[in-house]
């Protein structure tokens, strides 16, 4: 499939049967002969796959169609243009009028997006804005998340086509949360607000329909997970006691942002004690995860912290960078809680970072505390949220530029 959507539609593969996992060594050294057996005859068979047709244009097509919007909707199921529920027809006149809020050339190529390498247009991602039920004023917002998920560090590649659970959370920081309405406050990462839905949906729908992770084709997620429809929250600058991440990663207080972040989901964490010792040992306790990937790669993981929960810390006289140390330091988990096969694959990839590991080892969640991200989310009540990311990811966070930031 990434093949073909590069271009290349005949070229001579040999498959290699996936999982493997439940198959006796026997079995599997036959699968590896046959493999081998496989590309020696490709080898010997030269190449003769046709003509590479190149990548697409990146002007987008005008289909011609019904005005009957159950038909429109027919169409786009038929044509894997959806995410499963019905979408905003993309009109000529409404992607001109999304348009309208970027100063940014209709054809002008944000990024190409892994795995199928398609280009990432200013109007390709109005079009999957407008699907989504996107306002005008959210496509700055897309822009920097398509550019900050294409960045190399964050591993779109490996996210879009793994059989993990990974989807892409947003996190919009700054004045534009305010401007556009976002909730960063009670429910924020659930239903009820305009602006946290149709973003994260949009981003959704520009990743299958740009980027081509179409489910079961080259989006090969096991169960996959419900932040896969919309993963997106605003941050509760208002409430939190310390500095909101966009500052935190170099941005004035005036500018905004978007962060993204590979994440696995979410696990609520209830916890009523005001001792600010007792609750980081709790969190730190919840984060302790034997089968995340967190532990077996050194990952990106997040903690969401309630403004209750976040006030019993800065009344301890915590900063952030004290939070991030105490959790680094206390939700450390001894490498014999995982598998054996889990285990030797954290000590291949984690030994250039960690050397040689043990099973008594007392492994990490990331690489350092600066590596854990923490925001203040939510309204009121003692729930605080960890969110776990994919593991071999990296969040990266880019400017928003609104109207008035805009470069000449």
């Amino acid at each position: 499939m990434q093949a073909k959507a590069l271009g290349y539609p005949d070229l001579p593969i040999a498959v290699v049967p996936h999982p493997f996992g439940m198959l006796r060594r026997d079995q599997i050294h036959e699968v590896a002969r046959k493999c081998a057996a496989d590309i020696a005859a490709l080898l010997c068979k030269g190449t003769d796959a046709g003509v590479i047709t190149g990548p697409a244009a990146a002007q987008s097509a005008l289909v011609a169609v019904s005005e009957d919007h159950d038909a429109i909707n027919a169409l786009f199921r038929e044509r894997r243009w959806s995410d499963g529920l019905p979408v905003v027809p993309p009109t000529r006149e409404r992607v001109s009028r999304m348009l309208r809020s970027t100063a940014r050339r209709p054809e002008e190529i944000i990024a190409y997006l892994a795995p199928g390498f398609g280009a990432a247009t200013v109007e390709r991602i109005a079009v999957n804005a407008v699907m989504a039920g996107c306002e005008p004023d959210y496509l700055p917002v897309l822009l920097a998340a398509v550019e900050a998920v294409a960045a190399p560090e964050f591993n779109l590649q490996g996210i879009q086509s793994t059989t993990h659970s990974a989807s892409v959370w947003l996190i919009v920081s700054g004045p534009v949360a305010r401007a556009l309405g976002m909730n960063a406050g009670p429910n924020c990462l659930g239903q009820g607000n305009w602006a946290n839905a149709t973003l994260g949906r949009a981003l959704r729908l520009i990743l299958q329909n740009v980027g081509r992770a179409w489910p079961g084709e080259m989006d090969r997620a096991t169960a996959g997970q419900p932040g896969k429809y919309s993963f997106c929250c605003a941050e509760n600058e208002a409430e939190s006691p310390w500095e909101p991440l966009h500052v935190e990663r170099g941005l004035s207080p005036e500018q905004s942002a978007v962060t993204v972040v590979g994440a696995e989901g979410t696990t609520n964490m209830n916890i009523h004690s005001k001792n600010a010792d007792q609750m980081l040992s709790v969190f730190a306790d919840s984060m302790q995860r034997p089968a995340g990937n967190d532990f077996r790669t050194g990952g990106d993981p997040w903690v969401i912290l309630s403004p209750e929960h976040a006030g019993v810390l800065q009344a301890a006289g915590l900063s952030k960078a004290d939070v991030k140390q105490r959790l680094w330091d206390r939700s450390k988990l001894r490498a014999r809680r995982m598998t054996d096969l889990d285990l030797e694959h954290a000590q291949h990839a984690r030994r250039p970072e960690l050397g040689e590991i043990f099973p008594d080892t007392m492994l990490p969640i990331c690489t350092s505390p600066g590596k854990l991200g923490i925001i203040v989310a939510g309204g009121p009540g003692t729930h605080s949220v960890y969110v776990a990311s994919f593991g071999n990811t990296c969040s990266v966070t880019r400017e928003v530029m609104t109207g008035a930031t805009l470069p000449a």
